[in-house]
Parts: C-alpha cells; sequence; structure tokens
C-alpha cells in the first residue's frame, strides 16, 4: 500500500535545486515552514487569481497542518505552474497522467530580482536533510517542556497547529493536570514526542486471526521480530515504525527515548515492558504511519493463565493514542472471549476509531459466509453497546491468492471492494492527522475539567480535624453518589465521567485530604482555551485565502 501514490512533489534534481533556493527565500524565519503569511507574499508574484491560490493550497496542504513544508510547497509549484497553462486544479489532477517529474517551474515575476539582493545572505545548505531537502525541525519546540521558561512561549514561535497546542497545553493544560494529579489517574503528562507522533494503526484479536500478516501484506515485507504461525507466535506488543535501518529496540529503551512518544507506558512496570519492542525499518508507508501489532487475546481455558502485566490498561492506553483501531475475526474464531470483551470495553470513548475486519473469509463459501457474517453480527452486538451497526470489512488479507474455489467469482470482486474501502480508510488517516490531534486534545482537556471538579468535591467533602480516615472511606464507597453530585453541581455531561470503578481503585491508595480545592479561575483558563484559544488557533491556520 502507498499513501503517496501521485506523480506530484516528484521533479528533476535541476527543478528541485530551483524549488530549493525558492522554498528557502520564501520561509522568512528558516524553520522549514512555509507558513500562510509567507506564502501569500511568495504566491503573489505567479499573478493567478486569489481562487486558483486557494486551491492550491488546499490541495499542497493535504494534512491541515497549516504550513507547507518542502514537499508540499513542490507539489503547490508544480500546480501553480498547471494552473499558468491552462488546467483547471482540482483533486483529480494529481492523479492524472500528467509528466509532473519534468514539468518546468512556474513563471514568478519579479523573484530573481528580489533573489539577487538576498544572495549575500549565508546559505542554509547546512539545513538539509537526508533527501536532500529543507526540512522541518521538530526539535525548536522539544525545550518548551523542559524549560523553566515555558510560560512565556512567544506567540510569534507558533508556526503550525500542533505548535498551537503545544503552547495551550503548557501554558493552560498542563497546570490543571498537575496540580490535581490528572496523570496519576486518567493519562501521563503530554510530552513533546506526543504532539509530533505519527498516525498510529492498532490492531487486535485472537490469535492466529492474520494481525501480523496483515501489517506484512500493507508493507508488502517482512519487519524485525515478524513470527507467523497457528499457535499463538506474537507474544508482545510490538510497534512497527519508520528508522534509518531495519533493527528491534527492547522496551525499555523505547520507553526513555524522548523522541518516541512511549515514554508513558513506564507506569505498567517492567513485566510489561519486556513484551513490549519496536521494530524499525526504511519503509515508504512507514513514513506517513505507525503500526501496533499486539498479542493474541486469550479464549477459552488460556484464559485462566493471567499476563504478567495489565493488559486491557496497555491496549487502552494504545488506544488514545492511536487513529485507527482493527478488530481482527476470522471465520473459525467468532466468539468474543472474557479477556476480549474486557479488551473491547477498555476501548470506551474512541468508537470511531474502531473498524471490524472478518480477514481469511476466503476460508469458507459464500453460504457460510453469510451465516459467518451474521453471528459475528450478533456477537458483536452484545459487546459494542452502541446501537449504531459497526461497520464490517470482508477480506482475505494476505499475500496469497484469494482461493476462488471457495468463495467463486462473486466473492472475489466482493472481497476486492472491501479491500479497496479498507485502503481507502487507511490512506485517509495522514490527511485527517491534524483533525484527530485537536480532536483528542479536546477530549483530554475536558476529561480534566471533569477529573478537577470530582478531586475538589472529595477534598471539599473531607472534615476538617476528626474522622478523617472513615469519611474517606464512605466517600470511596459512595463514589457514584460524588460523581452524580459533581456532575448536577457543575452541569456535566453524565457521558464523559469515568469509570468509576476503575477510577475507586486509583483512588484508594490516595489521601484525599492532600488534595486541591476548588481553584475556580484554573476551570475558566480551560474553558477559555476550549472556547476562545482553539478556535482562534484554527482560524489562524486556516488556508490563508479564505
Amino acid at each position: 500500500m502507498e499513501i503517496d501514490s501521485v506523480a506530484a512533489g516528484s521533479c528533476s534534481k535541476e527543478n528541485q535545486l530551483i524549488y530549493k533556493e525558492w522554498f528557502e527565500f520564501a520561509d522568512s524565519d528558516g524553520d522549514g515552514r512555509i507558513t500562510g503569511n509567507d506564502a501569500i507574499k511568495f504566491f503573489s508574484m505567479s499573478n493567478l487569481p486569489r481562487p486558483e491560490l486557494k486551491q492550491v493550497w488546499a490541495i499542497a496542504d493535504a494534512k491541515r497542518q497549516g504550513y507547507l513544508g518542502f514537499k508540499d510547497f513542490i507539489v503547490a509549484m508544480q500546480l501553480v505552474s498547471l494552473a499558468q497553462t491552462g488546467h483547471e486544479i482540482s483533486h483529480d489532477v494529481l492523479h492524472s497522467d500528467i509528466d509532473f517529474k519534468n514539468m518546468n517551474p512556474p513563471v514568478m515575476e519579479g523573484l530573481g530580482v528580489l533573489m539577487a539582493k538576498k544572495k549575500h545572505s549565508s546559505s542554509k545548505s547546512s539545513d538539509l536533510n537526508v533527501n536532500g531537502c529543507p526540512s522541518a525541525d521538530a526539535s525548536l519546540t522539544a525545550h518548551w517542556f523542559s524549560s523553566k521558561s515555558s510560560k512565556k512561549i512567544s506567540l510569534s514561535s507558533v508556526t503550525s497547529i500542533v505548535d498551537g497546542l503545544k503552547r495551550l497545553y503548557i501554558q493552560k493544560l498542563k497546570p490543571l493536570e498537575v496540580a490535581y494529579r490528572f496523570n496519576d489517574f486518567v493519562s501521563p503528562l503530554l510530552t513533546n514526542s506526543d504532539f509530533d507522533a505519527k498516525p498510529m494503526v492498532m490492531l487486535l484479536g485472537q490469535y492466529s486471526t492474520g494481525k501480523t500478516t496483515f501489517i506484512k501484506h500493507l508493507l508488502k515485507a517482512s519487519y524485525p521480530g515478524a513470527h507467523i504461525g497457528p499457535e499463538p507466535t506474537t507474544d508482545r506488543f510490538v510497534v512497527v515504525m519508520s528508522g534509518p535501518d531495519e533493527r528491534s529496540i527492547p522496551g525499555n529503551t523505547v520507553a526513555v527515548q524522548a523522541d518516541m512518544p512511549f515514554s508513558g507506558l513506564t507506569t505498567f512496570g517492567t513485566a510489561f515492558l519486556s513484551k513490549f519492542e519496536c521494530s524499525q525499518m526504511p519503509h515508504p508507508l512507514l513514513e506517513h504511519v505507525t503500526f501496533v501489532d499486539t498479542p493474541g487475546v486469550l479464549s477459552g481455558e488460556k484464559q485462566r493463565t493471567q499476563r504478567a502485566y495489565e493488559f486491557t490498561g496497555v491496549t487502552s492506553w494504545f488506544a488514545s493514542k492511536c487513529d485507527l483501531i482493527l478488530l481482527l475475526f476470522d471465520p473459525h474464531k467468532l466468539d468474543v472471549s472474557d479477556e476480549f470483551k474486557r479488551v473491547i470495553s477498555s476501548l470506551r470513548g474512541h468508537d470511531d476509531k474502531i473498524r471490524v475486519v472478518l480477514n481469511k473469509a476466503d476460508q469458507v463459501d459464500t453460504q457460510q459466509l453469510m451465516r459467518v457474517y451474521g453471528a459475528l453480527m450478533w456477537s458483536l452486538g452484545k459487546v459494542l453497546n452502541t446501537p449504531e451497526v459497526a461497520r464490517v470489512y470482508i477480506g482475505s488479507f494476505s499475500d496469497k491468492p484469494i482461493n476462488e474455489a471457495a468463495t467463486g467469482p462473486i466473492g472475489r470482486e466482493l472481497f476486492e471492494k472491501e479491500q479497496d474501502d479498507l485502503l481507502a480508510d487507511l490512506k485517509d488517516i495522514p490527511k485527517k492527522a491534524c483533525d484527530r490531534r485537536i480532536n483528542e486534545f479536546v477530549k483530554r482537556a475536558r476529561a480534566a475539567k471533569i477529573h478537577a471538579c470530582i478531586i475538589s468535591h472529595l477534598k471539599k467533602e473531607m472534615p476538617a480535624i476528626m474522622g478523617k480516615a472513615k469519611a474517606q472511606q464512605k466517600l470511596i464507597d459512595n463514589l457514584e453518589d460524588v460523581f452524580g453530585k459533581v456532575q448536577r453541581e457543575h452541569h456535566l455531561p453524565k457521558g464523559d465521567f469515568p469509570n468509576v470503578e476503575q477510577f475507586r481503585e486509583v483512588l484508594s491508595g490516595y489521601n484525599i485530604d492532600k488534595f486541591e480545592k476548588l481553584k475556580p479561575k484554573m476551570l475558566q483558563t480551560v474553558d477559555d482555551m476550549l472556547g476562545y484559544d482553539i478556535p482562534e488557533l484554527l482560524k489562524s491556520f486556516r488556508n490563508p485565502y479564505d
């Protein structure tokens, strides 16, 4: 599978050098990003009408990040060149048979004179990445998370939507999370790598449902540490991501690397980290998406053998970080075991990310497939407590040819259409990554606000001097009533409250009397962030020609 299956963005070495000079000229602050203001000044030299330039930006900034990297800039310049020669600019142009590689650069009126004036400035050739392209330095914002002066981040240093979210998190949301111990109860504090991480896809299912084979099918290659067999072969969580060479990195090492978004997994202890590893390999698909392969969910007698770590807790942690969650079944493993039921329950709040895949569907004939599909929907209906019907993709996702002897020509056509639909869903992930990040940030902010209200209410209910232990136990026992009171007092939606049992379990290890009292100013700051700052951020980095 290829994310960048279009020819746009590729060009000859001669043109790449020209575009590199143009990019460096247009990039006013030298951070490897062309922002909206930079683009308005530079693109105006093309003398194209505003509606066409608006379309050029919309196509080039496909991920809606609010800026253009070097490759995006090349795409934009190629679209400008097409527009100047009379082509209609639309997304269909990218998939046409136009020879983008040998296309001449566009005519930019007065650019040569302006560049000649700037020629005396120092060359920035040292800022090239391995492909010879200027690259945005992701580490520019890393010091925000460690610097003591992080509360004084200037607005001018924010050059993308993700940068804006980092700034809002550090200045407005993180103080609330720290004050009310959100990281101990719900989710660890965010780091720079959590914001900069590539989109992730997690695969869940019982053993031998084809999770590892599915990843190999998409990559069209094996990856370090991949094991396939009818028995439970994958006994660990494996993150498959892009890297300079093929290698496996142990879990304890991965968890302490600042440039990887897995530091939060240290809360699950060494027992889990010994069953976690990262497989790196150079691959075009992995430059856009990271895959998370998981151990087969246990069924039958195997469920009685407890794992050495909290399996559902780990899947819940990954679910909050992932952009898509694939639940894999095969025609001979439709039963939802107790552990699988707990795993699916741990995905609560991430229903929009879940896709169901009925894999190895060519192992049964058409009549049996209809019965299998009905049985699967019945099983899922008992576990997924939603009125909507889950989207189920049917197919055989492996490198082996489809078994037409069982499925017939109709089955083959069905599988191909279903596979195309699923691949289209996967290809959309990088484009929606920025939107997903905003969505998760808003969701986290609301959860942190509710958590602060609960913690401060518990603190308020504690007596001043006598009977503290008894009062604490009473509050823990009647936590459902506490949640109800908090909901009514602050007019909060009931569905956004955390799981009572999990909250009670964590709460029992703390002294409620040591919690913080309600700080209305902090809550108001988060409300203002949700109501004004985030909409203003999105407005600042929308299409500059809107």
